[in-house]
């Protein structure tokens, strides 16, 4: 077993992985080895202020639908009185400079934390109804998800490398995708149950030099990549 490190405000988290040492604290900035040929669709998490696809997207500059932000990306909030319990979605942030945590109290201390997570691209939380305290730190503003609601553009053959967090079925399809050109364990890939970002969520993970391989199945609820080149459905 190994560790993946978390980066508290302050201090490192450990938590346990299967498998090796995760890359999940920050980017490897692996732009150099983005595939731009523009073949087929393509999964993105990359969002500007303003709502339009970044470059990582298939159509830059074009219009994205822009969801009214739940709650800003930087703040302490208490659950069930700032905010409501659900599952909420953060785009656009870059170098894993985006931190979250869910606690169990305000108390600030490290045995508080029941999951935390530092981000690159995307990230999908769930806040319990039996959280206490839901921090965000340096994030883009949080907007709600609506699980129930009919996927669209769920037929993406591509997705972002450093994407981070994709929910299957609704942003990239079920199937085998793969990465290459990896180096030095800095790809780490995570496919999870759901989006409570605890050790009890991950089904499988791995960190990859070279190649990478992954079968995503429809069960799965999330697939999370940080630090890998695009994946290509194969």
């Amino acid at each position: 077993m190994g560790m993946k490190g978390k980066v508290a405000l302050g201090a490192v988290v450990g938590i346990v992985v299967i498998g090796a040492v995760s890359a999940n604290a920050g980017s490897n900035g692996n732009d150099n080895g983005h595939d731009t040929s523009g073949k087929g669709s393509s999964a993105s998490a990359g969002h500007d202020s303003d709502g339009k696809k970044t470059a990582e997207g298939k159509d830059a500059g074009a219009k994205a639908t822009q969801k009214k932000a739940a709650f800003a990306g930087d703040g302490e909030y208490r659950v069930g009185k700032d905010i409501k319990p659900g599952t909420y979605r953060t785009t656009g942030n870059s170098d894993g400079m985006c931190y979250w945590e869910r606690a169990k109290d305000a108390k600030g201390e490290m045995d508080s934390i029941l999951a935390n997570d530092n981000v690159t691209g995307a990230s999908y939380v769930t806040v319990k109804p039996t959280d206490k305290i839901f921090k965000s730190n340096g994030c883009k503003d949080w907007e709600a998800v609506d699980l129930k609601a009919k996927a669209k553009g769920a037929s993406a053959s591509r997705m972002a490398g450093d994407g981070g967090m994709f929910r299957v079925g609704a942003d990239i399809a079920p199937g085998t995708y793969r990465s290459t050109g990896n180096a030095d364990d800095s790809c780490y890939w995570e496919r999870t149950k759901d989006a409570k970002g605890d050790m009890n969520s991950i089904i499988a993970n791995n960190n990859v030099s070279g190649t990478a391989v992954v079968t995503i199945s429809a069960s799965d609820g999330y697939f999370k990549t940080t630090g890998c080149k695009d994946w290509k459905k194969a």
